[in-house]
């Protein structure tokens, strides 16, 4: 694509160089740039790509998109913009032919709930006889095949990218998990969402967005542009309603909005809603009809979930019989209140709580599944928000009987110093520190302990369980790997715990 075709709609503050010029792919990360490149410099919290601009040029880049023009090398086409991230993703949109345009976008962002939402509703347009495609925390997958998923929303090159490869492939409908970061940072600037979606809003993120009001503002313009991407007969909010913050969101958006919850006052609902170690059941009542249910799905919170794919659906246009099929068709969401299966039948969790909020609901979901007592295993991740660790400790004591404190990623921070600001929650809630190990003496009614290797952590708490308690093991869920340091290695809560539960045996 010639350079001048690429900025035909591109609003930038100055230009220099020959616009006539071939431009091959695009890139920003110089080591990505080949032959015919055009490069854009972002601005990173760590790295800044205006200092890569020597690099890209070296590896063949043409043509260079910067916030300002320092050391720019002569003879090589520049342009300067005033935000490089909205320039990417413009850009990205235009060299891969507006792939959106011929799909339905659905985006679905809050705190907790995005990942199940979105395998809930895949699973519904896949029953609807729908192609659909999703770009998650867990992976991105599309036709069969899965890609691996380093954040939950690309950058915009990528997201564009991957929507090209699926509009190729006939997908009808794409199912994006929206980040806070993605919004704040303007990944999905050129994303025209026919659906917005927003599941709850609790702490999470805030070394980033350092405010909730922050985090809830970047989370917000998922809403407050919607209108922008479709006509009003066309976009929808669909909004949890029994949030604190879902009034404020159907007051931002222009868009007609659809809501949900557990209250009359909600266009979806769910009554008599029942939960147990089988899955949920409950009647729901829709702007199309009412029909009853069964989800093999773990826990109450899980409804919610239930209803905002159920809004997306019908906001879609998907026939009610189909929604209540896909629902009850979607059997796991990995790493979300996922049983491990093992030769000991004991009953063990594993799920990617990593939030006050998600813990302490997923506690509550499974403390009356558990006939005798709740184990919990979890910690924290490092280099993330530091607030949340008293929280989570204090939730853990507060509500589980058992609790063995690990490592979770502790990245480059200290393990033991994590740890720490964990336990000052959990001995605050009335938890004593116990002094048993495994396995769990007779006399240990309630307590909490502390291993820092969570494989040893992992087993310790199946060795403390008997035939009637349960056990929890939180935080890392579906992830493969464990980052200590600068090192990233294979690790699986799920295969740690079977392994723990047949050595039991």
């Amino acid at each position: 694509m010639r350079l001048a075709n690429l900025l035909s709609n591109l609003e930038h503050i100055d230009f220099k160089g020959d616009p006539e010029i071939e431009i091959t792919g695009l890139a920003y990360d110089s080591r990505q740039v080949k032959e015919g490149y055009l490069f854009v410099a972002l601005k990173g919290n760590d790295l800044d790509g205006h200092d890569y601009l020597g690099d890209a040029v070296q590896r063949g880049a043409v043509a260079l998109v910067m916030e300002a023009f320092n050391g720019t090398p002569e003879k090589i086409a520049a342009v300067r913009v005033s935000n490089s991230r909205k320039a990417l993703s413009r850009l990205a949109a235009r060299f891969y032919e507006e792939p959106a345009a011929g799909l339905s976008l659905v985006g679905i962002t809050g705190t907790n709930g995005k990942t199940t939402t979105s395998y809930l509703l895949e699973s519904i347009l896949m029953a609807a006889g729908a192609k659909p495609g999703v770009i998650g925390t867990i992976n991105y997958r599309l036709g069969g095949r899965t890609y691996p998923a380093p954040v939950t929303t690309p950058e915009s090159l990528d997201i564009m990218r991957l929507l090209r490869e699926m509009a190729d492939e006939g997908v009808t409908d794409v199912i994006m998990e929206v980040s806070s970061h993605a919004l704040d940072q303007n990944r999905t600037a050129d994303c025209p969402f026919k659906i917005a979606v927003f599941t709850n809003l609790s702490r999470d993120h805030l070394d980033y967005h350092q405010t909730m009001e922050a985090y809830f503002r970047a989370k917000s313009r998922l809403f407050s542009g919607l209108s922008a991407a479709h006509s009003d007969s066309q976009a929808y909010a669909v909004i949890n309603q029994d949030d604190p913050k879902g009034n404020e969101l159907i007051r931002l958006t222009q868009a007609p909005v659809m809501t949900y919850g557990l209250g009359t006052y909600c266009d979806f609902r769910a009554d008599g809603v029942s939960a147990d170690y089988a899955g949920i059941t409950a009647q729901l009542t829709t702007p199309v009809g009412a029909a009853a249910v069964r989800s093999p799905l773990l826990g109450t919170f899980n409804i919610y979930n239930i209803l905002a794919a159920a809004g997306a659906a019908v906001a879609l246009g998907i026939a009610l019989e189909d929604v209540i099929t896909g629902i009850e068709q979607l059997r796991v969401v990995p790493g979300r209140l996922e049983t491990v299966p093992n030769g000991r039948g004991l009953r063990i969790v594993v799920d990617y709580a990593h939030t006050p909020d998600a813990l302490s609901k997923t506690m509550q979901t499974l403390k009356p599944l558990a006939e005798g007592k709740l184990i919990t295993v979890f910690g924290c991740g490092g280099d993330r928000d530091k607030g949340k660790r008293y929280d989570m400790g204090l939730a853990a004591g507060q509500q589980s009987d058992l609790v063995v404190i690990t490592s979770d990623n502790p990245r480059s921070e200290d393990p033991a110093a994590i740890i720490e600001q964990i336990e000052k929650g959990t001995r605050e809630s009335g938890l004593p520190k116990a002094a048993w190990s495994s396995p769990r003496p007779a006399s240990a009614a309630r307590g909490y302990v502390i291993e820092a290797d969570r494989r040893k952590a992992i087993r310790m708490a199946v060795g403390m369980a008997g035939s009637q308690d349960l056990v929890l093991i939180a935080g890392k869920g579906h992830e493969d790997y464990q980052i200590v340091g600068g090192e990233r290695r294979h690790f699986d809560d799920r295969e740690e715990a079977g392994l723990a539960a047949s050595e039991r045996g």
